[in-house]
């Protein structure tokens, strides 16, 4: 990022941490958010301060602020966020969650709030894959309940493993348990120059391009309502763009100010 984009971010974040304290507390009331916080950027934990941290924690939290009500997160593997908001041990999930119809049979979605696309990460020295076709017979790896499980299990003689973290499923990759990881590619991207720097590469192509939500339980149309006109308050005054820029390094493309 440059140093004047940085200077942007760090102006339109201090302005918002200098907001009165009354229209940053809410209304008091507290409502879980579920996120599986193995997703940098879009969740993790900080092991310094043990905070969770990532562009959906800002993003609900943000949404939060100006639609009346606190967020605590709560980290939950990512296939038990569904399961979690139908049987009301959350209220919100958000983790990076593609909207499909299959999901939205049983929980209700925010608009979308992020456009993403499902990538390909190999080992750095991998020569063999390049494209789509490549995949074909290869040994892929996916993190459960993801659309990466569901984009690879199509994918003609592959032989999918499935793991429970996504991070398993790099670490996978790098001890060539695995010839390909197919995730989300901020995900990806993130990985790449952070802890699989000079061990994986992300290849450039997109196997799809999905639309994440926020989702609530089926049939809360309450708080959906104030999710939705929340998600457009900040995307109307500039608060989702600062956080955009914070954790991706640029502009959010203009699709997403669209309904």
């Amino acid at each position: 990022m440059q140093k004047r984009q940085l200077l942007i971010v760090a102006a339109e974040l201090a302005a918002l941490a200098a907001l009165p304290a009354a229209a940053l507390a809410g209304s008091g009331k507290v409502l879980s958010a579920g996120m599986d916080a193995a997703y940098p950027p879009f969740g993790s934990q900080d092991m310094k301060s043990g905070e969770y941290v990532g562009f959906d924690v800002d993003i609900i939290k943000a949404i939060g602020r100006v639609s009346g009500f606190d967020v605590q997160v709560r980290n939950l593997p990512f296939d038990g966020l569904i399961p979690a908001l139908r049987t009301g041990t959350i209220d919100i999930a958000i983790n990076d969650i593609t909207i499909s119809e299959e999901r939205a049979r049983t929980v209700d979605f925010s608009r979308r709030y992020y456009i993403a696309g499902l990538g390909v990460v190999v080992r750095a020295e991998n020569r063999d894959i390049r494209t789509e076709r490549d995949l074909e017979g290869k040994r892929l790896g996916v993190s459960i309940g993801s659309t990466g499980e569901i984009a690879a299990k199509k994918i003609a003689g592959a032989k999918v493993r499935v793991f429970n973290q996504l991070n398993e499923a790099f670490w996978e990759l790098r001890n060539g348990g695995v010839d390909a990881v197919i995730n989300d590619i901020p995900t990806n991207d993130y990985y790449v120059t952070t802890a699989g720097k000079g061990k994986v590469k992300s290849l450039a192509l997109a196997l799809t391009e999905e639309d994440l939500g926020i989702a609530v339980r089926k049939g809360n149309r309450e708080l959906l309502g104030k999710i939705n006109r929340g998600l457009e308050r900040i995307l109307a005054d500039g608060t989702y763009a600062a956080l955009y820029r914070k954790w991706f390094g640029k502009e959010p493309p203009k699709e997403i100010f669209r309904r």
